[in-house]
């Protein structure tokens, strides 16, 4: 989840002028990296294999 510490600092990361898209493409990025290292922490990840195998059933 985004806090506005976090909020805060990206914006100030942009140049003085920005699209909005460009602001919520970056939340959306930040909130999904987020999220990622909660999962991997909390040992919500499969192996690399698994991941073949997952990976591979996209293709059949």
């Amino acid at each position: 989840m985004l806090t506005k510490s976090k909020l805060r600092e990206q914006i100030e990361s942009f140049p003085e002028e920005f699209s909005i898209d460009e602001l919520v493409e970056r939340l959306i990025l930040v909130e999904k990296i987020d999220r990622g290292n909660t999962q991997s922490e909390n040992g919500e990840v499969i192996s690399e294999a698994e991941l073949d195998n997952e990976i591979e059933k996209w293709f059949k």
